[in-house]
């Protein structure tokens, strides 16, 4: 069969809804994963597509028993595709092995093996006509009416109101954040929708700048970028490059201090990959915000916050890998 090719709703960067407006939304647990569409045209074969169009299957292979899950039933599904920590938490770098082998079949195999794929499915597109134009509770009582739970791939449930207890609950359990999804709303195909809310839980960490790299454009003469470690060991870690969170009045500040700051030496332990780096005495502390780490304790997504001159860098230190 033929199904209708559906881009994925997209949800905005918001806060949790008010009170008063809290029964009326639906809570789901973000995740570290790769969005994928799911056709399943009803004749055990499983199509997945990436937010971009791409076709992803044969990443994936451990997914394609999904085909015959629901037998001769024709259906389009939303999902996120994750690799699962010892936790069973989504691992980012751990996807990132598995991402990017659609072309190379062999490979994924060889590496489904070593980090096997989890698909969470979150909504229900398409089942026996067009679903996108249902209201939110209708979709997603159809989908659990799927019972998709398999040894690749699950249905977890949403949380009705209760959206703090739900947002604590990811942070406490080092998941990444929640989707807040009202309950009334329709699936808006290729759209970044405020019926559907984003919150990632951010992590702070005190850095030192030990470097930066000039900005282009707009930016040219200030930094783009500055290259920040973590005291560990008695050494300076390299923990990675932060290029967002300022104004421009701020950038134009951090501008002027690693001016006076400039040497010619590098200050971590090991140079890192920056094109154009230039380096600076390793004495500016900063707060950053992040989502996780890496297995290597680089920053994943960090942002700046603010300087720190209440700090020294040795008070920077942290427990890195």
């Amino acid at each position: 069969m033929n199904l209708p090719l559906i881009a994925p709703m997209l949800a905005t960067p918001g806060t949790l809804p008010p009170p008063a407006q809290d029964p009326h939304w639906a809570y789901e647990t973000k995740h570290d994963g790769q969005r994928a569409v799911v056709y399943l045209p009803g004749d055990g074969t499983v199509l997945l597509r990436a937010r971009s169009g791409e076709d992803i299957t044969a990443a994936y292979p451990e997914l394609g028993a999904l085909g015959g899950a629901l037998g001769g039933t024709p259906a389009v599904l939303d999902g996120e595709v994750l690799v699962l920590d010892e936790q069973g938490r989504g691992d980012f770098q751990l996807l990132q092995s598995r991402m990017g082998l659609a072309g190379s079949p062999a490979r994924a195999l060889r590496r489904a093996d070593r980090a096997p794929a989890h698909l969470v499915l979150f909504d229900v597109l398409w089942l026996g006509g067009d679903r996108t134009g249902l209201a939110y509770t209708r979709r997603r009582g159809e989908l659990e009416g799927l019972a998709l739970d398999g040894p690749h791939w699950s249905t977890p449930a949403a949380l009705v109101g209760h959206g703090e207890l739900a947002l604590r609950a990811t942070r406490e359990s080092g998941l990444e954040g929640v989707v807040c999804k009202r309950l009334d709303s329709v699936y808006e195909p290729g759209r970044r929708s405020r019926s559907w809310i984003k919150i990632r839980n951010l992590r702070t960490a005190d850095v030192v700048v030990g470097g930066w790299v000039p900005g282009r454009g707009r930016l040219s003469g200030l930094p783009g970028a500055v290259l920040v470690g973590q005291r560990a060991g008695g050494r300076l870690r390299y923990v990675g490059s932060v290029g967002t969170g300022w104004s421009t009045a701020e950038r134009v500040e951090l501008a002027r201090l690693l001016e006076a700051s400039g040497t010619d030496h590098c200050p971590f332990d090991t140079v890192p990959r920056a094109s154009e780096a230039r380096w600076v005495l390793p004495r500016l502390v900063g707060e950053v915000r992040y989502s996780t780490r890496t297995r290597a304790g680089l920053l994943r997504q960090p942002s700046w916050s603010r300087l720190r001159p209440d700090l020294t860098p040795e008070e920077s230190a942290a427990d890195l890998p």
